[in-house]
């Protein structure tokens, strides 16, 4: 191959080799080889035809390129050499386990990082009854309560699972929730946990409770499906970090729960998992089976995971309480890899305690994620919260700008009636969303009153959305093979936001770029590092703008719920097409979200505790 230094140095003097899109002249090629492939049988279906100057005018043309005609046949060698590379790599047919050689870092230079562990404090154990004749009245029970349950020997284990597994049964075929039930491993667990108590070897609030899994953990003798076709029958032959950290603090494996195809949305290979709370509604996602399962009180915690919204929106839509941790806090050896510097796992529970007592359990480094760093998750129930410096995301609690209804001239009839379909959804998004504004600032309101000094603060303005596109890039060399051999076709979704689609546009975007949006991102961690030195919490509506910001940034976010719509509240679309992540209607949960600095997750739940207990909120359950 011709010398890559050297090839740089020549295409340096023409001022692009710095932009120029190899992946672009790749895709042309491919489209071209399988234009002539299809029209003659006897090519090799390993062998690209030749990059041609239209080929290179093309990719020039994508990439926003300007080459002159004189200088593209001294090109064509070169990156027809290049791209040779590009088929060597490829041929080693990576699995998605096998990460990048360089590690995302959210800490900004000089960050203090606190690594002394202390043991947690859960508090005072809560009082809790007899036992009830029906279980299924400790179905929607927190974690601390179920725990005090079977410490005390008032509940079994095992009939705590064989409840739930029930429940799973019974609700499952409505919610769609469920992708594999782990049975026959749930009752062994059960059954040790109830022998090791029993012979008095407790080992904490986790002991011996039924929890759910987000179907992209590895777990041994069970499918691994990612939630998408072509995967339903994948074996992995290992068990996830945290499904190994979960088992040695006792708790019992009862189902794998579903994820939208690839960890995107709330459509699986089988279907659309539900919202407990309308079931005509999607659960959202792509956590959606765990946020689902939970918020029916149909296991007593659950794994979910977060790239791009993937608790938050769940957790918003089903009612659920939400932590996602700051980036590298849990390690995600043996989960499916989307983005390999966004990829965060965490609990979805009905209540901030529940999500500390599992963060408790299943952070840390483990030796094999590399990204994580060797942090303390100090949970205290008694942490005094109003030591904090609490923020608001003031304009983010502003009443949402005016529609802009003027109709463009000129148009013909076939695009006005789409306009008017247009103005029509805007319309009705912009009337949920100012009706929903009241609980955010029922939420402002009700802290003032617990007597917190709200700050306000704005989020630094950077272009944000640009940055985003390092997921979808990450994400398809996660996916490359899946994409390059047409088996994307398997997947559920194919509309322009799903993978498929997305996969491919990635395709075409710049490994230029792609350093230049990481260089922004760095901007980003450095001006939010500057507004986390002046407050320790940041308040804000669950949707917009920081969720793409903390995503990008790593920092971590407690979603909650903050009230239920009322029968006035606008209706929500007839059919949903799940790209609404907050899609409302009468009697439907709303969320409010808390951030916090990075690692700073247990005052971050600390004071998200403090809020949920003045409200009661996370005591709502659906009725099922």
């Amino acid at each position: 191959m011709m010398d890559r230094r050297h090839f740089l140095t020549v295409c340096s003097q023409f001022g692009f080799a710095s932009t120029l899109l190899p992946g672009t002249l790749y895709t042309i090629a491919a489209q071209a080889q399988a234009a002539s492939s299809s029209a003659d049988t006897t090519s090799s279906p390993k062998e690209l035809p030749k990059i041609t100057p239209e080929m290179l005018e093309q990719a020039a043309a994508l990439a926003g390129v300007s080459i002159a005609p004189d200088q593209v046949p001294m090109m064509l060698d070169g990156l027809n050499r290049q791209r040779t590379g590009y088929q060597k790599v490829r041929a080693l047919h990576m699995p998605n386990s096998v990460a990048p050689a360089y590690i995302f870092d959210p800490l900004p230079p000089g960050a203090i990082l606190h690594t002394n562990r202390e043991l947690p404090n859960y508090g005072s154990a809560p009082a809790v009854g007899s036992t009830p004749k029906n279980l299924e009245a400790l179905a929607f029970d927190r974690v601390p309560q179920l725990a005090e349950y079977v410490r005390t020997k008032k509940v079994s284990s095992v009939a705590l699972t064989e409840m739930y597994i029930e429940r799973i049964r019974r609700y499952d075929p409505e919610l769609h929730f469920l992708i594999t039930l782990t049975e026959e491993r749930a009752m062994a667990q059960a059954k040790a946990a109830d022998a090791e108590i029993a012979a008095g070897k407790y080992r904490g609030p986790l002991h011996g409770l039924p929890w759910g899994a987000k179907d992209l953990l590895a777990v041994k003798g069970y499918p691994t499906t990612w939630g998408a076709g072509g995967f339903q029958h994948q074996m992995i032959d290992e068990d996830a970090t945290v499904v190994q950290r979960l088992d040695a603090a006792g708790a019992v494996l009862v189902a794998k729960l579903t994820l939208g195809a690839l960890a995107n949305g709330d459509k699986w290979f089988g279907g659309r998992t539900r919202n407990p709370w309308n079931k005509q509604q999607g659960s959202s996602g792509s956590s959606a089976g765990p946020a689902s399962a939970t918020a029916a009180g149909c296991v007593a915690f659950s794994i979910g995971s977060e790239t791009l919204g993937s608790i938050s929106s769940p957790s918003t839509r089903c009612g659920t309480t939400g932590l996602r941790p700051t980036f590298g806090f849990v390690p995600r050896t043996g989960a499916m890899a989307l983005s390999w510097t966004m990829d965060k796992l965490g609990p979805i529970c009905r209540a901030v305690d529940d999500c500390a007592i599992v963060m408790s359990s299943i952070y840390g480094p483990d030796g094999k994620d590399l990204s994580v760093k060797n942090a303390a998750f100090n949970w205290d129930t008694d942490f005094d919260w109003r030591r904090l410096r609490i923020g608001y995301l003031k304009s983010a609690f502003d009443m949402p700008k005016p529609l802009d209804e003027k109709m463009p001239a000129a148009m013909t009839p076939e695009e006005e009636k789409k306009w008017q379909e247009r103005l029509g959804h805007r319309r009705a998004y912009r009337a949920r969303t100012v009706y929903d504004r009241k609980f955010d600032l029922a939420a402002l309101d009700k802290l003032k009153n617990m007597g917190v000094d709200l700050v306000p603060v704005e989020l630094p303005k950077l272009p944000y959305e640009a940055m985003a596109n390092l997921l979808s890039a990450e994400a398809a060399a996660a996916f490359d093979e899946l994409t390059m051999t047409g088996r994307d076709k398997l997947l559920t979704g194919q509309g322009p936001e799903d993978w498929p689609n997305l996969f491919r546009i990635a395709r075409f975007y710049p490994a230029v770029e792609y350093i230049q949006a990481n260089r922004a991102r760095t901007l980003a961690i450095h001006q939010m590092a500057n507004i986390f030195e002046t407050v320790d919490i940041l308040v804000t509506p669950s949707g917009g703008e920081q969720l793409v910001v903390t995503n990008l940034t790593g920092h971590p976010a407690v979603i909650q719920p903050n009230g239920i719509r009322g029968k006035d509240a606008p209706k929500p679309p007839i059919a949903d097409a799940g790209d609404d992540d907050n899609i409302g209607g009468p009697g439907t949960p709303v969320s409010i979200t808390f951030l916090g600095g990075l690692y700073q997750d247990a005052k971050l739940c600390a004071f998200a505790r403090a809020y949920q207990q003045a409200t009661d909120f996370y005591k709502m359950h659906p009725g099922l």
